[in-house]
């Protein structure tokens, strides 16, 4: 590609942003002071400065245009978990995922507050914002489905994914309003990095492809490795198990 292709398209990824974000910022305008049901997409685009036919060019409905920044966001995340490490645990993969959707928020605090004081007041708009994180779950549940081992689950693969990208969203999400609350004050990626450590005790032991178990790497110096575990205990408990006697061998 040449470079003149690749400034004309950076050019126009750099006007798309703004048009869209100034739509955004007129819509949250209007919503908040002629309410959202009063406000039509004429005066959006009109305050905007652009046509009517260029706002339906952006987005497909007045609620959709106070949300302008998650197509982009998701295609930053996808590009986190394509180019995740090998050998990084998937948990840990798509803990960096979702950060960048808090970096989404973060980056205009004044702007994600006052948003998430009008979802909060709109049916339309909340449903909306739950209809655009919802994509984030189901994308890292489709990823950690294709890393999590299926020999080491007993088909419980599909249950698993989905639990555990629901809990890195949850927490994810409970920073996130928290913050929201307090006016978008505080260290907030501290504490996203405090609620993954969460997530990570509970999920962050499951085996995923291409990382061999503790019992296989005992096995590979021709020794065999005896532990006990309930026959009902979890397969994390179990691990930890494995763990312990490997580390008491050591």
């Amino acid at each position: 590609m040449s470079r003149t292709v690749k400034s004309a398209r950076s050019q126009h990824s750099t006007q798309r942003r703004k048009v869209r974000g100034d739509l955004a910022s007129a819509a949250l305008e209007l919503f908040a002071t002629k309410g959202y049901e009063a406000t039509t997409v004429d005066e959006i685009a009109a305050a905007a400065g652009v046509a009517r036919r260029t706002f339906f060019r952006h987005f497909r409905s007045k609620e959709e245009a106070i949300f302008p920044d998650h197509d982009d966001t998701l295609e930053r995340v996808e590009a986190v978990l394509r180019g995740a490490p090998a050998q990084e645990n998937p948990i840990d993969t798509v803990c960096r995922g979702i950060k960048e959707v808090m970096r989404m928020y973060a980056a205009s605090p004044t702007l994600s507050v006052a948003r998430y004081r009008l979802t909060r007041e709109v049916p339309a708009l909340r449903e909306r914002e739950i209809a655009s994180v919802s994509r984030y779950e189901r994308l890292f549940t489709r990823y950690l489905l294709a890393r999590y081992d299926d020999r080491s689950h007993l088909g419980d693969e599909p249950l698993l994914a989905e639990v555990a990208a629901s809990a890195v969203v949850t927490a994810h999400n409970h920073v996130l309003r928290r913050w929201l609350r307090s006016e978008g004050q505080g260290d907030v990626e501290s504490a996203l990095d405090h609620a993954f450590t969460i997530v990570r005790r509970a999920f962050g032991d499951l085996p995923s492809a291409g990382q061999r178990p503790p019992a296989a790497r005992a096995a590979t110096d021709g020794e065999v490795l005896v532990t006990v575990a309930r026959t009902d205990a979890p397969l994390p408990e179990v691990m930890r198990a494995i763990e312990r006697a490997l580390d008491q061998r050591g």
